[in-house]
């Protein structure tokens, strides 16, 4: 597992949908990321908003991040 694979912050292990918000709402390019739960700290919302946005993304189809 490579240093991709792990949240920056706390360690947890990350899916898909935790790499494709990251990269949708803070750097498109990024090699690091944050898990959803503390992507949500970092804004400061819920982690069911992190998660609104990640189905409204998903059902758009308008984002090749979430296919």
């Amino acid at each position: 597992m490579s240093d991709s694979d792990l949240c920056r912050q706390c360690g947890a292990k990350l899916g898909q949908d935790d790499k494709a918000i990251y990269r949708k709402m803070v750097l498109r390019t990024a090699d690091s990321f944050l898990c959803i739960d503390c992507l949500a700290e970092y804004f400061g919302v819920s982690r069911e908003a992190i998660e609104a946005k990640i189905r409204y993304f998903r059902e758009s189809g308008n984002c090749a991040l979430f296919r």
